[in-house]
């Protein structure tokens, strides 16, 4: 049986997501991310799925990370966020004072925090929370989680979906140390690289000049600094097309003339939502 791997605690949006894709497969939690990339480049039999943006809150902070493991991105997976304010069963809402739960997911539920005069606690994670206010029991305490988590910590959804926007997606990354790729056929794809350029003038204009004149798509591109550094950056980039198309091969041969460090993360299909 294979392993999966995730960060948090069971009944993290991760678990939610690494349920709805393997079926059959070992879900191991983990404490940090570095824990998960550290095992799965480790262990070539294993996979991490990973939170790498959020369509309202941006981008999670993983970035240094892949830099760092360089493992393979096999697929994208993009899962609805539907936030709840858990607490002990029989709890009503005006017995909560204080809610629990990862940063993002606050900043996320904001307007309904703010209507019912909430006193917000970051944790970690929002299925440690969940477990907290499970343990502690005591009715003023709450956590905003999803409904894995209630049945996880036999706690009751007090409200559903208290996210101030619907239709909220986090775009999960499946990734492992074996290097594997689709074959190119008429579908549509992402490849992902990153690199870091040679320190000259000019030098990000003219690393993309090829995207341009091949007409390839950049879909992202983000700059990081190096570790202990603010003056060396590496970028990370997502275009739409496979490695093997002449077009998209061009652009990265062009590329490569500028850069001191280059390395494919994937090739991977898009996820069918982006299609939406």
């Amino acid at each position: 049986m294979s392993k999966i791997y995730f960060q948090g605690t069971f009944g993290a949006y991760s678990h939610l997501a690494a349920l709805s894709i393997f079926k059959d497969a070992e879900i191991i939690p983990c404490k940090t991310f570095d824990e998960c990339f550290l095992k799965a480049s480790k262990d070539d039999s294993s996979k991490i799925i990973i939170p790498e943006s959020n369509r309202i809150t941006g981008n999670i902070g993983i970035e240094y990370l892949i830099f760092k493991y360089r493992l393979n991105i096999y697929s994208e997976y993009f899962q609805k966020i539907e936030h709840n304010l858990l607490g002990l069963p029989g709890t009503k809402i005006s017995e909560i004072k204080d809610v629990y739960s990862h940063g993002q997911a606050l900043s996320q539920c904001s307007r309904f925090i703010k209507s019912n005069n909430l006193i917000e606690h970051v944790r970690a994670d929002t299925a440690g929370s969940a477990e907290m206010v499970s343990k502690e029991k005591d009715k003023s305490k709450a956590a905003i989680a999803s409904s894995l988590s209630a049945k996880t910590y036999n706690l009751e959804i007090i409200q559903k979906n208290i996210e101030n926007e619907k239709g909220n997606l986090t775009r999960f990354l499946i990734m492992g140390k074996n290097i594997s790729q689709p074959e190119f056929e008429n579908k549509k794809y992402i490849t992902s690289f990153l690199f870091k350029l040679k320190s000259k003038p000019a030098a990000l204009y003219q690393a993309l000049g090829g995207f341009a004149i091949n007409g390839v798509n950049l879909t992202k591109l983000q700059s990081y600094p190096e570790k202990n550094t603010f003056d060396s950056f590496f970028f990370l980039c997502d275009l739409d097309g496979h490695i093997e198309d002449q077009k998209v091969q061009k652009s990265l041969e062009e590329l490569g003339l500028h850069c001191q460090d280059f390395h494919v993360l994937g090739v991977f299909e898009a996820d069918k939502i982006r299609e939406k």
